[in-house]
């Protein structure tokens, strides 16, 4: 607004803002979040700017925020028949099928193939639509209801996706797919497996050095019984210093 004063003064305000889940800056018109928590996909915020002259004059627009949510359990994927990037071109027209069909607003997370190789967007047939459902107030549906819900309208969505493509279109639903290791995920379990391998390690030396000493222990034991009994059997056995013992006791004896 060119005006000075007043009537140059803009403020900022969300329209309706009943949920709460955000808030605004009066003067920057700066958006921020206050909580979500727990939700996932797009709020439509009703921004209004006013000036404030006598005669306020304002304006409106809706801004569109996404909150992502990846990690979701109830992301659901749907399998079409088409190449990755004609899907990729369509993909509004496949949101807004989808979305009249299952009457709720749809979340589309991404578009993959189950090939690897770069060449899998323009050659590979099948393209898998990565999904969430939210309903009427922004919270998500769960997957099982979004997987009946596209079961019972899947002939709608084929003959509605056959005219977007020009071409006939099969649909099918496929469970999420596990996510590739992290590299957290990987750190943990070499981790996990170096400890396991300390650990059997120091198991595997306790129980060789409680053996080797057995093993010395009853040595030890069988080689003084081999003493003694020498003993009892040589009545002129030596003692350390390599006396004859008994010999001068029976000399001892005689004087």
């Amino acid at each position: 607004d060119p005006d000075s004063g007043d009537n140059g003064l803009l403020l900022y305000s969300l329209v309706n803002n009943q949920t709460n889940e955000f808030d605004i800056n009066e003067n920057t018109g700066q958006i921020f979040t206050v909580s979500v928590a727990g939700k996932t996909g797009t709020f439509y915020l009703e921004v209004q700017a006013a000036d404030q002259g006598t005669t306020r004059l304002s304006a409106r627009t809706t801004v569109n925020v996404t909150v992502d949510s990846s990690s979701s359990n109830n992301i659901v994927v749907v399998v079409l028949n088409q190449k990755i990037n004609v899907v990729e071109r369509n993909i509004a027209e496949v949101k807004r099928v989808l979305e009249d069909k299952l009457a709720w607003n749809v979340y589309i997370v991404d578009v993959y193939s189950n090939e690897f190789e770069r060449k899998a967007r323009s050659s590979t047939d099948t393209a898998c639509v990565k999904i969430i459902a939210f309903d009427e107030a922004n919270q998500e549906v769960s997957a099982e209801d979004v997987k009946r819900k596209l079961r019972e309208q899947m002939n709608n969505i084929e003959i509605e996706l056959e005219r977007i493509f020009s071409t006939p279109v099969t649909a099918a639903i496929e469970e999420v797919p596990a996510d590739s290791a992290t590299p957290e995920l990987i750190a943990t379990i070499v981790l996990s497996v170096l400890l396991a391998c300390t650990l059997t390690a120091f198991l595997v030396y306790v129980l060789f050095t409680m053996k080797r000493k057995r093993n010395y222990e009853q040595q030890y034991l069988v080689k003084k019984r081999a003493e003694i009994m020498e003993g009892i059997d040589n009545p002129c056995a030596t003692d350390r210093n390599g006396s004859l013992k008994s010999l001068e006791k029976l000399e001892h004896k005689k004087n």
